[in-house]
């Protein structure tokens, strides 16, 4: 099974990146959140995690910017009704550490707003997955917690959501809050 690939992002499509390893295109299905990430790499080396999907019919990858979001992906397939394209639609809802969150603290009706989840499908994803995740280490938690705060100040200044989100995911995730905030201004202030 193939684990990760290491090469360039040639192109970002809808549903799927064209990813050019040693001359070899590989394509591989993500979800929007990485996508965007993908956007701002192309022709950039990178990691992509790797989920290889093997049918009768098919052979699928999935991959996945951040390790973090392929462990959530795997979670999600052991859910009785939910299979890869439903887990990657799913984690196009939101970040990782949001949607655990929500299963954590059995929030069915904020997974039910993720796409495709219905009321049926968020109960079964909270009775099969809460308290069996793998707990966020700490230093990823206070690097969200960052990246949080950083939003939350954006969108009180005033700048668009979907704006504040596509500037926040290209941040790095060491950046310190005063220092998002202060690029953001720069960056953002024309679209009030």
């Amino acid at each position: 099974m193939i684990g990760y690939l290491r090469g360039k992002i040639i192109e970002v499509l809808n549903d799927s990146a064209l990813i050019d390893v040693q001359g070899v295109g590989y394509e591989v299905f993500a979800s929007s959140k990485t996508l965007e990430d993908f956007m701002t790499l192309l022709g950039k080396d990178i990691i992509v995690w790797i989920h290889t999907h093997v049918r009768e019919d098919a052979l699928t990858l999935f991959g996945f910017h951040a390790k973090d979001e392929k462990n959530l992906f795997l979670s999600l397939l052991k859910v009785n009704g939910v299979g890869p394209k439903m887990a990657l639609s799913i984690l196009s809802g939101g970040r990782p550490a949001q949607i655990q969150e929500m299963i954590e603290a059995g929030n069915a009706k904020a997974l039910s707003g993720l796409p495709k989840v219905g009321k049926k499908t968020a109960e079964q994803i909270i009775l099969t997955l809460k308290g069996k995740l793998v707990t966020i280490d700490e230093e990823t938690k206070v690097k969200s917690e960052s990246l949080t705060q950083i939003t939350s100040a954006l969108l009180n200044l005033g700048y668009k959501s979907q704006l504040v989100d596509q500037f926040v995911s290209s941040l790095p995730l060491n950046i310190t809050v005063e220092e998002g905030v202060r690029k953001g201004f720069q960056t953002l202030s024309g679209n009030l």
